[in-house]
């Protein structure tokens, strides 16, 4: 079989499954739906792995497989960029989403919709598989919109429920906000470049590097810098960065399965891979990069503060990772972007894992979300209780561990950048450490350790449960293999591949061309010099800031959750407006419904009455309607049927005419 027909299975496999299991789903079974999606992923699986072992023999690919369009000399193509940045990607959005169409046969066993998630969950990993093989513009954003598309369906997939609704129709909207820049950026591109295929528009883009538009009189712009900005922009909503990230949190309502493939693995990554991917034009602008680097440098703080007093058990995670999608930005907006991609390869296996993880919890719970309402699950769930201690560890930065490899890198890269912002980001990412530690942590304590309080609650969930009443009271207990195996799965390369990967990965030469650094943004090469090799790294970590941060947040949450469960309860009362705030997540949602929401409402009502009702229907038709019966009561009075009325009328007629042409001659 020659590469390029395995090139087209890798997208295809998955597309195929959920054909089969969507438009089939009665015909072929429950059994049928899943069997035929997982097959189509894990031969997709298979094909990448082929593929990447190709490329790390040197051979990489960027050709056409279908030609849409041609419009004089600008042509619409399918095409695939096969290089290192793209094999990587491919591996992990193949490799977790098999985990989680596993993981779903025992999750979703008593749903009605289960052969539709099947074909939902697939269609996905075709639409992310899209974006990371284009070699071209166009074929990004159609993946890009694919993506889209499916995770609102997902997240929506409980159709009847409001919250689900309101949810899935809240992520279309902010991810419209942030596509809108998006597809601005890539019309710019298309004006300026002449071109919609990256390896023509990335080298063109230095002789462009000085070209300056015009948005608004005498203010000249960077070309690159509008670019950069209104790229980011669509990566901004689809990463859920700050101010676009109110819809990841209320996403949590789709079933646990999407949370993780969707919202942690690979569609919330495809802003950070895109940024990744266009290097050689973020290179040109340093004001695009601190732009980039400041919005990461928010998200990564401030939503993570968000996640402390935080108590359905998803939305925890939830929060963890926009804040660690903050970390993958600041990274970015330092010229380290093989270390964004490496974080997110690392963070795609950890907060799988802990999705996951708190979807085997929240079965034993019996749909129960509610942390609160938890404790002491250790001893009834060994399996899920050493696999979520793996992923939480994993999160902190626990040296040695996938998480600290990638994330230590990310703090010591944003020290060594020389851009003007650099130290306001190197300190949020620092503090950042200590938060992500203590709320990680207050949801472990609070779920596996402590008093068993899963007996003093009533559902707080929000999925569906049909057999909740007839179990709620019985004791914990593990969960079956199909969910056990798959965190099993996940644990591995959540301890495992940073340590096995930091090396080629940043220091080696296994992105090649793939990403490009200009040789004014040191970052990469101060690191090297740095960098002893994995284990010295690890043995290392024990004398640094961030260790001792991490530390000291395990420590705290471990006091305040396990020893003294008021002290937290007597701050949050303290200080309420503070605590009031957390809960409210800065109030952003209210100022999007009233500025926003209700704004847009009062435009349209008041276009509405002024314009539809008094000008278009009072003015043009019911004012056209009033004139012609005026002007038919005034040419009524002369009907009168006397003749003398109609001889002086004809008499004034001819004077006027004779005046008329007197005047012309």
């Amino acid at each position: 079989m020659d590469m390029q027909t395995l090139y087209l299975i890798v997208p295809l496999a998955p597309l195929f499954g959920a054909i089969v299991a969507g438009l089939f789903g009665k015909l072929v079974g429950r059994t049928g739906a899943h069997v035929v999606t997982i097959a189509g992923v894990a031969v997709s699986l298979i094909a990448s792995v082929l593929v990447f072992q190709d490329v790390l023999a040197g051979h990489t690919f960027n050709g056409t497989v279908y030609t849409w369009m041609v419009l004089g000399d600008l042509r619409f193509e399918v095409g695939f960029l096969i290089d290192a940045l793209t094999v990587m990607m491919m591996l992990v959005v193949t490799f977790v989403s098999l985990m989680v169409h596993i993981y779903t046969i025992g999750y979703m066993q008593d749903d009605p919709g289960y052969q539709r998630f099947f074909s939902y969950i697939s269609l996905f990993t075709f639409s992310m598989l899209m974006l990371v093989m284009s070699n071209n513009f166009l074929q990004l954003f159609f993946g890009w919109e694919a993506v889209g598309l499916v995770s609102y369906l997902l997240i929506g997939f409980w159709y009847n429920k409001e919250t689900a609704i309101y949810a899935n129709l809240k992520a279309f909207l902010v991810n419209r906000v942030g596509d809108f820049g998006f597809i601005l950026g890539i019309g710019l591109v298309l004006a300026h470049f002449g071109s919609l295929d990256y390896a023509t528009v990335f080298a063109m883009a230095p002789s462009l590097a000085n070209e300056t538009i015009t948005l608004w009189p005498d203010t000249p712009w960077m070309l690159m810098t509008v670019i950069g900005i209104l790229l980011f922009i669509g990566a901004m909503g689809k990463s859920a960065q700050f101010p676009l990230h109110v819809w990841l949190p209320d996403s949590m309502e789709g079933p646990t399965p999407i949370s993780a493939l969707i919202h942690a693995a690979t569609m919330v990554t495809a802003g950070i891979f895109m940024v990744a991917r266009m290097s050689p034009l973020y290179e040109l602008s340093d004001v695009a990069l601190s732009f980039i680097m400041v919005i990461g440098a928010i998200t990564a703080l401030f939503m993570g503060f968000l996640g402390i007093v935080q108590n359905d058990i998803k939305r925890v995670v939830a929060y963890s990772t926009l804040s660690q999608l903050g970390y993958m930005t600041v990274a970015l907006g330092a010229s380290a972007y093989s270390v964004a991609v490496f974080h997110l390869m690392t963070h795609a296996f950890f907060k799988a894992l802990l999705f996951l993880a708190a979807g085997s919890v929240i079965i034993a719970m019996h749909h129960n979300q509610d942390i609160r309402y938890m404790g002491g699950l250790k001893k009834y769930m060994p399996i899920t209780w050493i696999t979520s201690l793996i992923g939480s560890l994993a999160l902190i930065g626990t040296p040695f561990l996938s998480g600290f490899y990638s994330k230590e890198t990310i703090i010591e890269a944003v020290k060594l950048s020389h851009l003007p912002v650099a130290d306001l980001a190197y300190w949020a990412v620092l503090i950042g450490v200590f938060v992500t530690a203590f709320y990680s942590f207050r949801m472990y304590f609070l779920v596996f350790h402590g008093k068993e309080r899963f007996h003093q609650g009533h559902a707080h969930g929000n999925e569906p449960d049909a057999h909740h009443d007839e179990h709620h009271g019985g004791t914990p207990h593990e969960t079956p293999w199909v969910i056990t195996g798959p965190l099993l799965a996940l644990a591995l390369p959540s301890l495992a591949i940073g340590y096995m990967t930091i090396e080629p990965m940043l220091y080696g030469d296994f992105f090649g061309s793939a990403i490009y650094v200009a040789d004014r943004h040191p970052v990469m090469n101060e690191l090297n010099l740095h960098f002893h090799g994995a284990a010295a790294m690890g043995l290392h970590a024990v004398m640094t800031l961030p260790f001792w941060l991490a530390v000291a947040g395990v420590g705290l949450s471990a006091f305040f959750y396990l020893k003294r469960p008021d002290i937290p309860a007597a701050i949050a009362q303290r200080f309420k407006f503070l605590h009031q705030m957390l809960l409210n997540k800065y109030w952003f949602d209210e100022f999007y419904s009233w500025v926003f929401a209700k704004g847009a409402r009062a435009l349209g009502a008041s276009l509405w009455r002024r314009g539809d009702q008094n000008v278009i229907d009072g003015f043009f038709i019911n004012g056209t309607a009033h004139m012609v019966e005026r002007l038919s009561r005034l040419l009524r009075a002369f009907q009168s049927g006397y003749i003398y009325h109609y001889a002086f009328a004809m008499l004034i007629g001819v004077f006027a005419l004779v005046t008329w042409f007197a005047r012309l001659n």
